[in-house]
């Protein structure tokens, strides 16, 4: 799929989308572009864990996952932060799909460390059959949960499982929307990352918490043929842009 486009986004970001988001979702949609839009639900998920008077807790940026809070997750990525998307989209005019684990097992999954995160998993296999059909005519909205071959939901981090469907997918771009205009760096954005200086930059605690796994699924982007990562508050923004070392 050399015509795809990923685009991420946080939950925080679902509330704060403006009118260039969605102009460019349409240009790209009018040029022919394929558009998987995976979403998060982070503060969301928290907010109502938090209410609920449950504790968060989080590993290298994480979100420990027991059997609450998977049903917490899942509740707010199908219930609360996919609607509240597609309904945006569809009031500009476009059109959208919303979509999960549980379409045709769409996205599966292995846990990554059960032990200390619970049922927080990683994607192992796409259904790219299936997906090809979905955004032949529409835009997608998938939310990052997998299912196991013997159908435990794994709650995903939403930064990893749009890199996994950029990888299998062979997207040609890959846009990770967040709430910084890219990775800052003495109070500037620094317009180019090479993972050596990602890894130099997480040793010195300038990259931390909630960037390390985007930082760290940009790289993977690259390192595995994706043309483009980029990390950026804003879709029609350059932000960083992750370089192979050899591209320095």
């Amino acid at each position: 799929m050399q015509n795809l486009i990923i685009v991420k986004i946080g939950g925080q970001a679902i509330q704060q989308l403006d009118a260039t988001f969605f102009t460019q979702i349409k240009t790209w949609h009018a040029q022919g572009k394929q558009i998987l839009i995976v979403h998060g639900g982070g503060p969301m998920i928290t907010k109502l864990t938090q209410a609920l008077q449950l504790p968060v807790h989080k590993y290298h940026g994480l979100r420990v996952t027991d059997a609450q809070t998977l049903a917490i997750t899942k509740m707010v990525l199908l219930g609360d932060a996919q609607p509240a998307l597609l309904s945006q989209l569809a009031a500009h005019g476009l059109p959208v799909i919303g979509l999960n684990a549980a379409d045709n097992q769409l996205l599966t999954g292995t846990m990554i460390n059960q032990a200390k995160l619970g049922a927080v998993g990683q994607v192992t296999a796409v259904n790219t059959a299936s997906l090809q059909a979905h955004l032949g005519d529409h835009i997608g909205v998938l939310a990052p949960l997998a299912l196991t071959t013997t159908g435990q939901w794994l709650n995903v981090n939403a930064d990893m499982a749009a890199t996994a469907l950029a990888q299998q997918l062979h997207a040609k771009k890959l846009v990770l929307l967040t709430d910084v205009p890219g990775i800052m760096h003495h109070g500037t954005v620094m317009t180019t990352l090479s993972p050596r200086q990602a890894q130099r930059l997480t040793q010195q605690a300038v990259i931390t918490a909630g960037m390390r796994p985007k930082v760290q699924a940009a790289i993977q982007a690259i390192q595995a043929g994706v043309q483009q990562a980029i990390i950026t508050n804003a879709i029609d923004q350059p932000g960083t842009t992750i370089i192979q070392e050899a591209a320095i």
